[in-house]
């Protein structure tokens, strides 16, 4: 199993600033081919680092209202089915659930009604405080950072280090911690598939 290295964070970083940027101008960047920025992308969508390609829409354009942080104080009960609830509205750009349990979402909200679009999304009996700030400006930098492969071994949970193995088994690229899960895995897969 191999490890992030320097040009695979800038491949990600430019991805990150534009994720429709060509191969050939990522190529040019990083000082390698286009078909292997293309292979190294696809390793990265493999490994699970790249999860897809996303568009950036300006809401300005698109929607009317105030665009608001608001902040839910709800009983720990209740956390889940608030942030699912307010993740799955459509006015709602970004959603947050803290570990104490507060729901905070970014939220284009319909003219001044914070209160009416909480109770309409997810209910006041459900909110033991609401927060709502107006918002003067913002920027949504997703950063990188030094970050490594974090993938889990599949055979016992483990995170698999630069030290870890990989193997293919029916076209599914499977990551091990050592050498003993990877024997494992392929021992029970082996037996699953004999008696199927």
């Amino acid at each position: 199993m191999r490890t992030l290295d320097e040009t695979d964070r800038e491949i990600l970083r430019l991805l990150l600033a534009d994720a429709r940027r060509p191969f050939s101008d990522i190529a040019e960047r990083v000082d390698l081919s286009a078909p292997a920025v293309s292979d190294r992308v696809d390793r990265l969508r493999e490994a699970g680092v790249i999860e897809g390609f996303t568009l950036r829409v300006d809401a300005d354009g698109l929607s009317t209202g105030v665009e608001a942080l608001v902040t839910l104080d709800v009983a720990p009960a209740d956390a889940e089915s608030a942030y699912e609830a307010m993740a799955g509205h459509d006015r709602v750009e970004h959603a947050t659930l803290t570990a104490d349990g507060d729901v905070t979402v970014l939220v284009r909200l319909p003219g001044d009604d914070a209160r009416g679009f909480v109770d309409r999304t997810v209910g006041l009996d459900a909110v033991r405080d609401l927060t709502v700030r107006l918002i003067d400006r913002r920027e949504w930098s997703p950063g990188l950072g030094d970050a490594d492969l974090a993938v889990d071994c599949v055979e016992c949970g483990n995170t698999v280090t630069a030290e870890g193995e990989s193997e293919r088994v029916d076209g599914t690229l499977y990551h091990f911690c050592c050498g003993s899960c990877r024997g494992a895995f392929r021992d029970r897969y082996d037996r699953l598939a004999e008696g199927a």
